[in-house]
């Protein structure tokens, strides 16, 4: 008997952090189904101002639409595109035969030049052309790492830690937002996609604007599942730091962004997409909470998210 028609298609849900005051444990219960199940949820009533997210945008394209010398004055070779511009064609999925089709900034955070963590994270570059940019770029990045704090708030009661579990190892986190162009695509038949298959490094990773079409994740029936939002809804996805951590309680989700095969590919896409990743010195061993007889210890070495990020940061042609 087919029952196709009675099972409902599933869907990254999309859930008002707002509950996580007024309704918590059922808010903690829905949010960390969703990660187990899909490593992806959608988040809306953040409060992040939309003249916020726009004027980013606004900023983030005006860059993009600069003369390419003009941009690569930005680009700092060999620092792995830690800071500044990175040109089209240089990052490229793990595994992947060719080169994503795309071109980006990163903005990190702010910290001072003391810091025990200063060598781990340079300062940002601003680019001059461009009124706004830097007083939007770092207000987003600020935002965006709010929002973060506050959803690993949730997920750490999921999983039966404190609360503020996460607060003292994300404060100083090698975070990076990340503006993104991906340029119209105006042949036919390119074997390139917009962005491979691929897995987040980090914590969590924070979408902004994620309204256009491309963005698939791989579900556990092994199908490719779009995920368009709508409102003020960010994607928030769990990282294989954060997986690696919690012993793949939450699962790291292979996502990709491919080319739309209607007139769209035609069109430019933007996306901001904002890393949050822990402190350089965070050792990411399973947590005690995280491993059980049914699911034992994964890891049997240690390794800090610092020496994580490098060595993965090799992997996809970064550095």
């Amino acid at each position: 008997m087919d029952t196709s028609a009675r099972t409902p298609a599933k869907n990254v849900p999309t859930l008002d952090i707002r509950r996580y005051d007024t309704d918590r444990a059922a808010f903690v219960a829905e949010l960390g189904a969703a990660y187990r199940e899909f490593g992806f949820c959608c988040i809306s009533g953040h409060g992040i101002a939309p003249q916020l997210i726009d004027g980013a945008y606004d900023a983030f394209q005006r860059f993009f639409a600069l003369p390419a010398e003009t941009k690569m004055k930005y680009h700092v070779p060999g620092s792995g595109g830690a800071r500044g511009y990175t040109p089209f064609k240089i990052e490229t999925a793990k595994d992947s035969r060719y080169p994503d089709l795309k071109e980006f900034w990163h903005i990190g955070r702010e910290i001072d030049r003391h810091s025990r963590f200063a060598e781990f994270m340079p300062p940002n570059l601003w680019p001059a052309e461009v009124p706004g940019f830097r007083e939007y770029g770092y207000a987003l990045f600020q935002a965006l790492d709010l929002l973060g704090s506050r959803v690993l708030r949730a997920l750490a009661l999921h999983i039966e830690l404190p609360e503020n579990y996460f607060e003292d190892k994300i404060d100083q986190g090698n975070s990076i937002l990340r503006p993104i162009h991906y340029p119209p695509i105006t042949e036919e038949n390119i074997p390139n996609v917009r962005a491979g298959a691929h897995e987040d490094i980090n914590f969590i990773t924070l979408l902004v604007g994620a309204s256009a079409e491309g963005l698939e994740v791989f579900t556990r029936e092994g199908k490719w599942l779009p995920i368009t939002t709508e409102g003020d809804a960010i994607v928030v996805n769990i990282g294989d730091m954060l997986q690696r951590l919690t012993n793949h309680v939450y699962p790291s989700t292979t996502h990709r962004v491919v080319n739309p095969q209607n007139a769209n590919a035609r069109k430019p896409r933007y996306s901001v997409p904002y890393f949050l990743h822990p402190n350089p010195d965070v050792v990411l061993d399973p947590l005690p909470q995280c491993v059980t007889a049914d699911n034992p210890s994964r890891y049997d070495t240690s390794i800090n998210s610092h020496e994580y990020l490098m060595q993965r940061l090799r992997e996809i042609k970064l550095i």
